[in-house]
């Protein structure tokens, strides 16, 4: 657990902290000169019994002027527990009231209340600011946390708190340790011998000495050289945890607050997401496109606000806003930030990333503002049942696991728990992709309606028609289970319900059956339509009108234009570029025309017209097999 002070400028913060450990948190020459703490303290605490194994509590001691605010945030942001120091003789004041705000709005719903410098105070007094510090707790989240009487010079009332302290400190409430390791750096300085360090709060998951570490924004890699967790040396750290770390790849200039520390794969810097914010009461109202300084982490960085509800939130409301950033940095669903005005002179607001892909367009849109509802009441849960079964593309799980730092684990019992259909990384409630099937299906019944003498619908047309948002290999997935089931029939390449059927007519089929030796003389290079009309002494029309016909009933296919191949040979075709393909990883015109004969020109025909119908995509100057079961592709047939 992380302990951090709050509370106004001497109001006895670093002496409690002194008092609690034995550790003096004002480690720079001008805090000892000037009495007052200017940045950042670190103090830990071996929790009893005591002994190598014993968990460590550990202090952010804060600066408490209302200058150094932002030197406050850099240290807030990771704490789980508020200690929020009251002295007993000024009572409760200006920042006790602000960072006590702050507190809240960063979600910290454990605390303790100091009641400082009661050595300078009589009974009544005391009494007095007890009360002072009830009524300013009331109504917030941290309304009932209890007030500890204690005096750091003398020690009266410390033993109490700090085994008020230890006890939370058992209790459950701390930080995921689940998802990819995240650490906000908020200080960098470098050791003779050890090279550049890195210290802050672990937000998730764990890190161990050796594990190469994305430095953000930049994504610069780093290795792990060494490591200390709670300010002893160790050999792994991670959530909840006050964490320095030894790094080779990076100078110190290099690295700075603010920054991240990051597990490889969860890097994804931005500079826009979508939250819901509060305003504070007593604070001026928010409008749209409001200047202000976005607190991140340990980062400070200048933004504005895009509403989404309306055009102002007034004081004491919460509603959606995009954060528009000035510059890049790292962030997930679930961090807490803090909204000071433009000046940077108050506290306006706060609130919680609840994405960070914000689309587009429609920003406002009903179905957008339901989703962020969504989001927020219920966290991931909630949202993933909801987009399951609103995409018709299907939930991106990848995406979704780096937004809200999934682990694989963690998502894998989200999809279960909901009964998710998942296919190569899209996922669809079952009630969403029973209607897609649906649609399929009442797709192909239109097609046969608009034109009863297709024999159905080529795959990838059919794609388009339905489902074109929908990538290739649920559509496939989704073909598979309809064909299973005989709800849809194939053909050759064409699919079509079950009860339809093109033949030819008795003329065409005796014409057809007099065309066909020829293209079987020449399986791999047949002659075209003007030298089977000039053959038989038949029009161009004539040949051409048999064999479209042929091609729709799946024994013929039009390679190219006016030259149709014998469905037989095409099928031999397909082995053969499968075969090359298999050789040479892809398959090139040559080598194509020095298997099968004939001119490169129709090498590259037969290559095109593979790469049309979805059985190769071109790579350059070769073509490459497309993921496809040679058993289940259509060209694989003997003929009819």
């Amino acid at each position: 657990m992380i302990v951090g002070t709050a509370g106004h400028i001497d109001h006895g913060k670093t002496s409690l902290i002194k008092a609690l450990t034995g550790i003096d948190c004002d480690r720079l020459k001008e805090e000892k000169a000037r009495g007052i703490t200017l940045d950042l303290g670190y103090a830990f605490r071996r929790l009893p019994p005591g002994g190598k194994d014993a968990p460590v509590l550990g202090f952010i001691d804060v600066p408490g002027h209302e200058k150094l605010v932002r030197n406050m945030l850099a240290g807030a942001t990771g704490i789980d527990f508020v200690l929020l120091a009251v002295a007993a003789d000024d009572g409760p004041m200006p920042q006790t009231r602000e960072h006590l705000q702050i507190a809240e709005l960063l979600g910290i719903v454990r605390g303790a209340v100091a009641l400082t410098k009661i050595g300078l105070v009589d009974a009544r007094r005391r009494a007095a600011a007890i009360g002072e510090a009830r009524a300013l707790l009331a109504g917030t989240a941290l309304a009932d946390i209890p007030i500890f009487p204690v005096d750091a010079l003398s020690g009266d009332g410390v033993d109490a708190l700090r085994a008020h302290l230890e006890n939370a400190a058992g209790e459950p409430g701390g930080r995921a340790a689940e998802g990819r390791f995240r650490l906000a750096v908020d200080r960098v300085f470098s050791l003779a011998g050890t090279g550049t360090v890195v210290t802050g709060t672990a937000f998730s998951g764990s890190v161990g000495v050796g594990a190469q570490l994305a430095l953000s924004p930049g994504g610069r890699p780093v290795r792990v050289r060494g490591l200390r967790a709670q300010g002893e040396p160790a050999e792994r750290g991670g959530a909840g945890q006050r964490v320095a770390l030894a790094l080779s790849g990076v100078e110190k200039s290099e690295a700075a607050r603010g920054m991240w520390l990051l597990e490889a794969g969860i890097d994804h810097p931005l500079r826009c997401f979508t939250a819901e914010l509060r305003v504070l009461p007593g604070q001026a109202p928010l409008k749209h496109w409001t200047p202000v300084h976005c607190h991140l982490g340990a980062d400070d960085i200048p933004a504005r606000l895009a509403l989404l509800e309306a055009e102002t939130l007034f004081p004491g409301e919460s509603g959606f806003a995009e954060i528009a950033l000035e510059r890049e940095t790292s962030v997930l669903a679930g961090d807490r930030f803090i909204l000071r005005d433009a000046a940077a002179r108050a506290t306006v607001g706060g609130g919680r990333v609840v994405d960070i892909f914000p689309p587009a367009r429609r920003k406002r849109a009903p179905e957008r503002l339901e989703l962020l509802r969504a989001l927020s009441a219920g966290g991931v849960a909630g949202a993933l049942a909801l987009m399951a079964d609103r995409s018709a593309a299907g939930v991106d799980l990848a995406r979704l696991a780096l937004g809200h730092n999934l682990g694989a684990r963690a998502l894998d019992e989200l999809c279960a728990a909901r009964r998710l259909r998942v296919v190569a990384g899209a996922a669809f409630s079952p009630e969403r992709w029973a209607a897609l099937g649906e649609r399929i299906v009442a797709m192909l019944s239109d097609e046969h309606a608009r034109q009863p003498d297709m024999p159905g619908v080529e795959r990838d047309r059919l794609r388009r028609l339905t489902l074109p948002a929908l990538a290739r290999p649920p559509f496939d997935a989704l073909l598979a289970e309809l064909l299973a089931a005989s709800r849809i029939a194939q053909t050759g390449a064409w699919l079509h319900l079950p009860g339809h059927r093109v033949q030819l007519t008795a003329r065409d089929r005796e014409l057809w059956e007099r065309l066909k030796p020829e293209l079987l003389a020449a399986p791999f290079n047949p002659p075209r339509v003007r030298d089977l009309a000039r053959d038989h002494g038949l029009t161009e029309e004539t040949v051409r009108a048999v064999m479209k016909g042929a091609a729709r009933i799946g024994e013929a296919y039009p390679v190219a234009h006016d030259h149709y191949f014998y469905a037989g040979a095409v099928a031999e075709l397909a082995a053969r570029v499968a075969a090359l393909a298999g050789e040479d990883g892809a398959v090139r015109a040559a080598r194509l025309r020095d298997a099968i004969g004939g001119g490169r020109k129709v090498a590259i025909h037969i290559l095109e017209f593979f790469d049309r119908v979805g059985y190769t995509r071109r790579v350059r100057d070769a073509h490459a097999l497309r993921s496809v079961p040679l058993s289940g592709s259509p060209l694989f047939r003997n003929g009819p």
